[in-house]
């Protein structure tokens, strides 16, 4: 390979024209060198085009350099691009890079008297996900706007963003957020999302179990164990795609547990309701106890234990009728009471299993809850809660159940706070023992947000 190395090209005459080469050739500008332009560049294709720098995505304040553009992230605040001292044909570009510039607005300030539009003062981007291309004209105009367009000309994927509950901005699990809610709260949708994003949530809605019966003594009048909370969900099942939403604010109830059932002319309390959006779980029945208006268990989202020594009977669960995504009905039926001798309590009903029927002195087994893995590790909710016995009484349930109390004169034991379990029955041989409240629901959403 030949070389030529001189200072200077010149034509022989004035005014001439030097021609490198022949058609067809091709010249190498190697790696480090740089052509720098004092004249005018003419048939090199668009001129005011813009190199745009993605190494370094901009969060705070800068000097732009002409012919490159610049992606400006404000979600950490607003700041300002000093723009260069222009020339004819200087150009820069402007993005916004996380589309915040509506909530964090990006100023543009040019050098010192110099205009903007005609305008001696700051311009500033209010538009999300804005990208404009400034071109320096003179100093009449100074810099003006040549093309400018947004990231919904183009539309990318976006995703559902959301805050509420604990933790606020949701806990991070994979490409997923997590919202729980254990009191009453709002989930304050800001951006809907798109198809090619996310457009839904998955939810898991449980309400307050139902509070356990009281077990009278010396008596075959034993309590029926409370039923879990209602329990709806839509995850996992892939196939359902989530609730949808958009962007607006959705109050968040949750439900608490029923009271305990205390002497007989007190009946155990019904669970409450849990409401995200248009879905409502049903509080979990009430158990039987010695009393003719509550022998039989309450009705709810699923049904308390019925009482023993009629026989009498559990409570209906799923009621009212509701289904969701991941299971076909919100809970089970509670468990029958056995008859004397030896009466003893039904179990309250669970989220995925009927409550055990009372059998000769033995009290019935909760209806076992669902387990869900939503938050990111499996948790059992919606148990129902034990019946009671003079001799063993029905034991807590895998989803926050409590236990039931039995001789001699073992407490019941609550339903678990934030499960929806049901409260065990009161039990004892003399003088009667009161039965215990249920848990509080809880309600999780969980959203794709990358």
């Amino acid at each position: 390979m030949s070389e030529v190395k001189v200072n200077k090209i010149s034509p022989r005459t004035a005014c001439g024209t030097v021609t490198l080469g022949d058609s067809g050739d091709t010249f190498t500008i190697p790696s480090g060198a740089t052509i720098t332009n004092s004249g005018t560049a003419t048939g090199f294709g668009a001129t005011g085009a813009v190199s745009w720098d993605t190494s370094s995505i901009k969060t705070a304040g800068f000097t732009a350099t002409v012919g490159i553009g610049y992606f400006c992230n404000t979600t950490s605040g607003i700041f300002t691009v000093a723009l260069p001292a222009g020339s004819a044909g200087d150009v820069v570009g402007i993005a916004d890079y996380a589309q915040t510039f509506n909530t964090n607005n990006l100023t543009v300030a040019p050098d010192g008297s110099e205009k903007i539009g005609g305008i001696v003062g700051d311009a500033v981007m209010t538009v999300d996900g804005v990208a404009a291309t400034l071109v320096y004209v003179d100093g009449t105009q100074g810099w003006t706007v040549t093309d400018s367009g947004s990231s919904t000309d183009v539309p990318g994927p976006k995703f559902v963003i959301a805050t509420g509950g604990t933790p606020c901005s949701g806990a991070v699990c994979g490409d997923y957020k997590v919202h729980t809610f254990t009191g009453p709260g709002t989930l304050c949708v800001s951006n809907a999302g798109n198809v090619a994003g996310s457009t839904t949530v998955d939810f898991l809605v449980i309400a307050g179990g139902g509070g356990g019966g009281r077990g009278e003594g010396n008596t075959d009048e034993k309590g029926g164990g409370g039923g879990g909370g209602g329990y709806l969900a839509s995850y996992p099942n892939p196939a359902t795609g989530g609730h949808p939403v958009s962007v607006t604010a959705y109050p968040i109830t949750i439900g608490g547990g029923g009271s305990a059932g205390g002497p007989s002319a007190v009946s155990a309390g019904q669970g409450v309701n849990s409401v995200f959006s248009t879905i409502t779980s049903a509080g979990g029945g009430y158990g039987g106890q010695n009393n003719p208006a509550y022998f039989a268990g309450g009705d709810g989202g699923t049904g308390g234990g019925g009482s023993g020594g009629g026989p009498r009977a559990g409570g209906s669960g799923n009621t009212p009728p509701v289904s969701s995504p991941s299971n076909p009905v919100q809970g089970f039926a509670g468990g029958n009471g056995h008859p004397a001798p030896s009466g003893a309590g039904g179990g309250g009903g669970g989220g995925s299993a009927i409550g055990a029927n009372g059998a000769s002195g033995c009290g019935g087994n909760g209806g076992a809850g669902f387990t869900s893995c939503i938050t990111g590790s499996p948790v059992a909710r919606g148990g129902g809660g034990g019946g009671s016995a003079g001799g063993a009484g029905g034991t807590a349930s895998a989803g926050g159940g409590g236990g039931a109390g039995c001789s001699p004169c073992t407490a019941a034991v609550a339903g678990t706070v934030n499960t929806g379990g049901g409260g065990g029955a009161g039990g004892s041989d003399s003088g009667g023992a009161d039965g215990a409240a249920g848990g509080s629901g809880i309600v999780v959403i969980r959203y794709k947000f990358q």
